[in-house]
């Protein structure tokens, strides 16, 4: 069954070009150029809406202010399109609830993947027993973590990041995600510090044991520990 997808953009072109993308790769889309309609059709309960893609700039109500009402009563997936590329927005829309944030001009294929991903993500099972991996000990109540027998020396923001994915195994995490579960109170954060800290990882990881990464990299997507 094809999963239906809300996008909200003023903008005719964008919507068409991205419209066409996804009804090429098998969902159904559909459109609104106002705030205030997407809400409006969220909050009917036979909505069959899978996904948001959201602009910021609507000409009636911030796309951010749309987001925030509607987390009082949904948690369906959410990702902010935008012409601002500044970081203080891009993390003000993770804070507020979104999934994802892409920055105009982007390639509608490139859209098209992220939504795919969130979407994958949501359907993901969640363990609640955060069973590690066997190669790691995590030892949550010392804020430790072992790999093979070994302690690692962590900074703060490493601890967290491996934590995240080490409770997750086989789970792919954004670097929206991660960035919003790791980062929680860095306001300057930026997408490259992720990338930043998964290097100095595996770094510590490979100097223990050189024949194994357990951090996958997902092109473009971001990253995951891998189960076995």
């Amino acid at each position: 069954m094809s999963q239906h997808i809300l996008l909200v953009e003023d903008e005719v072109a964008i919507a068409d070009n991205l419209a066409y993308a996804l009804a090429t790769d098998g969902f159904t889309p559909k459109h609104l150029s106002l705030g205030q309609a997407a809400l409006d059709l969220l909050q009917t309960p036979d909505h069959q809406i899978s996904l948001v893609v959201l602009d910021v700039g609507l000409p009636d109500i911030n796309g951010f202010e749309v987001c925030r009402r509607l987390r009082q009563t949904s948690n369906l997936p959410v990702i902010f399109l935008t012409a601002r590329s500044d970081e203080v927005d891009r993390i003000v829309g993770l804070e507020i609830g979104a999934d994802d944030y892409v920055t105009k001009p982007f390639s509608p294929r490139e859209l098209v993947a992220r939504v795919r991903a969130v979407l994958r993500r949501q359907l993901a099972p969640v363990s609640n027993s955060k069973e590690v991996p066997e190669r790691f000990e995590l030892r949550e109540e010392e804020a430790r973590i072992l790999y093979y027998g070994h302690l690692l020396i962590l900074t703060r923001y490493e601890y967290l990041l491996l934590k995240t994915l080490i409770e997750r195994p086989g789970q792919l995490f954004s670097r929206a995600q991660l960035m919003d579960k790791v980062w929680t109170h860095a306001a300057n954060t930026m997408d490259r510090t992720v990338d930043t800290h998964v290097k100095s990882l595996r770094a510590k990881l490979k100097a223990i044991n050189d024949k194994d990464d357990p951090i996958e990299t997902h092109r473009g997507m971001g990253y995951s520990i891998a189960v076995a």
